[in-house]
């Protein structure tokens, strides 16, 4: 079979389990922003009860294998009565995961905040909620997006680990195509190219077009 007949014949799945590796990495990704806000403002919170909780998750998560979580997630908590579908499963361990690291970008960001902008919001007697979203975020944000840039790429490239509990992704689609056919090189060469592709030209010009927006927002260019 030459090249052209082998990927004519398999290009379609492979393009079927990149399709669920995107919707992976997209839901992963939403859960993995929402935990990092919450959990870094949680650790920047005087309540000890609050902080405490934001620590003992992010050493935790932070602190154990992303595929030791994906397998407990799947399959030790059904064992206490809490059963996830596969696909919910790969992409909640990955937000779960990655939302630790996240919460110290979070946290690194506020921090680099300069102190005189905290000064010059309390001074117009802004609120401390109003103070936090109008003028330190946007500018914690624009601090954090190039860690975040690579933290999106680490996120799709986790993705991969949810074949393992049979979630028909890119890396799955690819395993069973070696299966049948033997042809490491062409299938896992296609599935290494699909990754770079959606790394190098979707995903990090994306979290450049962001930097470059909030930038100019912010009128630092």
């Amino acid at each position: 079979m030459s090249h052209i007949e082998f990927y004519g014949q398999y290009w379609p799945l492979l393009m079927s389990g990149t399709g669920i590796t995107i919707a992976q990495f997209l839901l992963g990704a939403v859960l993995t922003v929402s935990l990092a806000l919450l959990a870094g403002l949680m650790k920047m919170s005087s309540n000890r009860l609050i902080k405490g909780s934001s620590v003992v998750y992010i050493e935790v998560f932070r602190g154990t294998s992303l595929l030791v979580q994906l397998y407990w997630i799947f399959f030790v908590l059904p064992l206490f009565g809490l059963t996830l579908e596969k696909f919910t499963a790969g992409w909640v361990a990955i937000g779960l995961n990655a939302g630790a690291y996240g919460a110290e970008l979070v946290r690194g960001g506020i921090m680099a905040v300069p102190k005189g902008q905290w000064e010059a919001a309390t001074a117009i007697n802004m609120s401390r909620a109003r103070r936090m979203w109008r003028i330190i975020l946007p500018q914690a944000l624009a601090n954090m997006l190039p860690a975040w840039g690579n933290l999106m790429i680490e996120i799709l490239k986790g993705t991969a680990l949810v074949s393992l509990i049979a979630v028909t992704d890119l890396m799955f689609q690819a395993k069973q195509i070696n299966a049948s056919t033997y042809q490491s090189a062409q299938i896992f060469g296609a599935a290494l190219a699909i990754y770079y592709v959606l790394a190098r030209f979707l995903l990090t010009p994306f979290m450049r077009w962001l930097e470059g927006f909030m930038a100019r927002k912010l009128g630092r260019t």
